[in-house]
Order: C-alpha cells, then sequence, then structure tokens
C-alpha cells in the first residue's frame, strides 16, 4: 500500500471527511480530497466515481468514501468494479482489508461518531491483504458475477 490516500464524500459526509483527511496527514499520508469543498447538496455518486476511478486505475492506492450513512458510496464504488467495504466497526475494516481485499472504505457520518470513524480508518489502513485462500474467494467473486 502506498502512502497517498484518495478521499471523497457528498454533503453528508463532508464533516467527517475534514476529521478524516486531517488525521490522515497527521499519520502521514498524503492525500487527494476528491470533493466537494462545502456541505452544499449535492450527489453521491458524482464523488465516489472520481474516487473509485483513481483506485481502479492504480493499484497501490486506496480510497475512503463518506455519505450520510456510506450505503450510496459503497453501492456506487462496488459498481464500478472496486472493491468497497461500508464499515462500522474496527472488526470489519481488518477483514474487509484482510480477506477481502477492499481497496476503498466507506462510512457513515450519521453512523458512526468522529472517534469510532477514525478507529475504523486506522483499522483499515493498518491491515493488509493477507492473500492465499482469499486471493481463491475474491477471483471467484468476478467468476460467480458474470
Amino acid at each position: 500500500m502506498g502512502k497517498t490516500i484518495i478521499i471523497g464524500s457528498d454533503h453528508g459526509g463532508f464533516n467527517l471527511k475534514q476529521a478524516c483527511i486531517a488525521a490522515l496527514k497527521d499519520w502521514g499520508f498524503d492525500v487527494r480530497d476528491m470533493g466537494p469543498d462545502c456541505t452544499d447538496s449535492c450527489d453521491y455518486p458524482i464523488f465516489a466515481a472520481k474516487v473509485a476511478e483513481a483506485v481502479k486505475a492504480d493499484h497501490d492506492l486506496l480510497g475512503v468514501l463518506i455519505c450520510g450513512t456510506g450505503q450510496g458510496m459503497s453501492m456506487t464504488a462496488n459498481r464500478m468494479g472496486v472493491r468497497a467495504a461500508l464499515c462500522t466497526d474496527e472488526f470489519t475494516a481488518r477483514m474487509a482489508r484482510g480477506h477481502n481485499d477492499a481497496r476503498i472504505l466507506c462510512m457513515g457520518e450519521r453512523v458512526v461518531g468522529q472517534g469510532l470513524a477514525l478507529g475504523i480508518l486506522k483499522a483499515f489502513l493498518e491491515t493488509g491483504f493477507e492473500g492465499d485462500r482469499h486471493r481463491r474467494r475474491i477471483d471467484l467473486i468476478d467468476t460467480v458475477a458474470e
């Protein structure tokens, strides 16, 4: 994993996105913020697509998407062919990376508080993909989805 994180939100996730950006920078990451730059109402698929396209294009990148619930962001990124995981606790975040090689973390600002969100983010970033039997299962995702 590289040290650059791609991040985006909609208006419902903007404040948590700002907190995550500050933490990421404190932790030594470079952050590419794909927007938005304010809390004005906006459409989450636009920002989810920007993050998913960047992560899909560079396997060394990981992404973070935040909206009100995290659901819309997760659905959009997965539809674009990037494994995105909606996480509401640290265990799920670790498993999403370790077993599923998720490349985008999705969270809901209206679901998790800032303290928990930063713990989820840290767990996601500190966990590497375990490979082995998990690689075989991930490869099956595309096979069974066709």
